[in-house]
């Protein structure tokens, strides 16, 4: 049991010793490192000159682009493809092969 004893009282020991060791100065920062640069108070001129120069900014930013969306349809603008006449033909001609397609029987139509 003594053999046992001594060595482990001496390892403790060495513990307790290294970690006391390994503080700093009771645990405080150092006083000159720790703080920083201090910028000086601002004027309120010059917050109402900085905010007037924000405010320009962001209605400048604002009137660019509201979304990408609306940035595409203020664009030169797209010609339609076809005109009312053409579209009302086109109709008639799908209908009437509709129409043909269902009498034929290649299409089913309504209820059985």
């Amino acid at each position: 049991m003594k053999k046992l004893l001594l060595p482990l009282s001496l390892v403790l020991a060495q513990m307790l010793a290294v970690s006391a060791f390994a503080q700093t100065k009771g645990g405080e920062a150092d006083a000159e490192q720790s703080k920083g640069q201090t910028m000086p108070k601002a004027t309120p001129a010059e917050k109402a000159t900085a905010k007037a120069g924000r405010k320009e900014e962001g209605a400048a930013a604002a009137h660019k682009a509201v979304t990408p969306r609306a940035a595409e349809e203020k664009g030169v603008g797209t010609a339609k493809a076809a005109t009312k006449q053409e579209r009302d033909a086109a109709r008639a001609k799908r209908k009437a092969a509709a129409a043909a397609a269902v009498k034929k029987g290649e299409i089913a139509s309504g209820e059985k």
